[in-house]
């Protein structure tokens, strides 16, 4: 039986990119679904977004009063995604960064794992078209996570990853309260933790084709002092909806 899978792209001003992101998406061998989680872009990504839902059946876009983050529009996305019952859900993002041609690799993955990651230094590094600057800083943080956390991933902040239903049924959505790159090592933190199993397929990372890259100096603070919250036991496990359902 063929899995249902979604893939989630939040967007703030991603006009540029969209129409064409979708349709590969679409077209992607799997009869995937697309959600996108539009935070109000001013560039008109949402209005876009709302056109091509008309035409394609298997695209939809939630729409939110304002920018809200990353991590809540993904919590929200992948809410909805064990409500109606979907077998796995791709975080993916919407600046053609992340190559829709790895999507069946990912979702191949699951046969093995409960999270699939595309990773960037799986391979030793697999980046285009970045400064120099910005590659050895997330090549460092990447490595800083990795030790304080203990996490086995070369790549911890990567956005672009399939998670199966039995993983974001175990990992505590509503207790996620982080953002940026600290929510997508928050992420993954918590499925080692709850004792599934983590893959890495190697990915090559492109460089935005367009807009602006959302990245801010507190964002990158944050992504320092969260591994160490994890390492010290300072973060909120929440409870599985599984466990809850054992207690009833």
């Amino acid at each position: 039986m063929t899995m249902r899978v979604l893939v989630v792209t939040p967007t703030y001003n991603e006009r540029d990119n969209l129409e064409e992101l979708a349709e590969v998406v679409l077209c992607t061998p799997g009869n995937l679904d697309y959600l996108v989680v539009d935070d109000n872009s001013p560039d008109g990504t949402g209005d876009l977004a709302d056109e091509i839902a008309r035409r394609s059946p298997r695209f939809r876009v939630l729409h939110r009063a304002g920018k809200l983050g990353l991590g809540s529009a993904y919590r929200e996305a992948f809410t909805l995604a064990l409500e109606e019952k979907y077998d796995a859900v791709i975080s993916m993002d919407g600046d053609w960064s992340h190559d829709p041609k790895y999507l069946p690799d990912l979702v191949g993955g699951t046969e093995h794992a409960d999270l699939v990651i595309g990773s960037r230094y799986l391979n030793g590094i697999s980046v285009v078209n970045w400064e120099l600057s910005r590659l050895i800083m997330s090549a460092i943080a990447n490595q800083y996570a990795r030790v304080i956390t203990g996490m086995p991933f070369r790549d911890c902040t990567s956005g672009f990853q399939c998670l199966t239903r039995r993983a974001l049924e175990a990992i505590g959505l509503s207790a996620i309260k982080t953002s940026g790159y600290s929510f997508l090592i928050d992420l993954k933190y918590r499925v080692v933790s709850a004792g599934l199993r983590g893959v890495e397929v190697p990915i090559v990372f492109t460089q935005r084709r367009a807009g602006q890259s959302k990245i801010s100096r507190p964002e990158i603070l944050r992504s320092m002092i969260t591994p160490w919250k994890m390492r010290l036991g300072l973060w909120d496990k929440g409870e599985s909806p599984l466990v809850s359902a054992d207690r009833d």
